[in-house]
């Protein structure tokens, strides 16, 4: 029977996606390190008529996407749709971060997804059909202290979402890039004052139109798609024209970030 996994989905971006995705008739085989994400299967199961299966899995250590591929394998469930959605977020020093946590946020966001799109990928070209959505970021094109880690992994999983549209295209298979801006699922730790004037301005999005705003554009055949598109690339613009390092060095020397 055609599933779609989605990763890191016992919360914000990621079970909307898995809801939407329901919605649109897909099983559904969701994964999460979280227990909670047993019961969002549960609520899923009793929204809409289909298939839920939910696992417990760290995503961040090296066969991880070996060992989910093979459970499907063994299991008889074919991936048509892939989420990447699985991801951890933070603004601290890479030199201060721990070595276990360094190569969990590079596990996560770079091996694990790369290695999920090559064993799933292969079966969906087999069959000339599959997409693929990467949740990347709009941080993968601004270099600053304290996110080296976090942007600089989002980068590798943008580029390598471009390469593999090209690659793949023409065998059936969709690879979606999405990059978002700030949503408002509490991973920031934003002010709940900004928060709202975030929301009210559009800069921050809410994780249900994020995430169909992605799907849409997956199944429309889009390599790409930027939400919120004008404040995205705004930032993008002043960051990289308007800050050069040695501005960003006296910020740091300031302690304003």
């Amino acid at each position: 029977m055609k599933y779609a996994l989605v990763t890191g989905a016992s919360s914000g971006c990621g079970y909307e996606y898995a809801r939407i995705l329901a919605q649109k008739g897909y099983n559904l085989l969701i994964v999460s390190n979280e227990d909670a994400i047993h019961e969002k299967a549960d609520i899923l199961r009793a929204d809409f008529p289909v298939k839920v299966i939910s696992l417990v899995r760290n995503l961040g250590v090296q066969d991880a996407a070996k060992d989910l591929h093979n459970y499907c394998t063994d299991n008889d469930i074919e991936i048509e749709v892939l989420i990447n959605n699985a991801g951890v977020y933070h603004d601290r020093d890479f030199m201060d971060d721990s070595e276990a946590f360094n190569m969990l946020i590079m596990n996560l966001h770079m091996i694990t997804p790369a290695m999920l799109i090559y064993y799933f990928g292969q079966d969906m070209a087999r069959r000339g059909k599959g997409y693929v959505l990467n949740m990347c970021s709009v941080t993968a094109d601004i270099a600053v202290q304290r996110l080296g880690s976090y942007g600089s992994t989002k980068a590798f999983l943008r580029n390598f979402s471009r390469s593999l549209y090209v690659e793949m295209k023409d065998k059936g298979v969709i690879i979606t890039d999405m990059t978002p801006g700030a949503i408002n699922t509490g991973l920031y730790n934003i002010k709940p004052w900004a928060t709202k004037i975030g929301l009210l301005l559009g800069y921050i999005v809410q994780p249900n139109y994020l995430a169909r705003r992605g799907v849409n554009a997956m199944f429309r055949g889009r390599a790409k798609v930027s939400v919120p598109f004008v404040w995205n690339y705004l930032l993008i613009w002043l960051v990289v024209l308007f800050v050069p390092t040695c501005l960003l060095r006296l910020i740091r020397k300031m302690g304003l970030f």
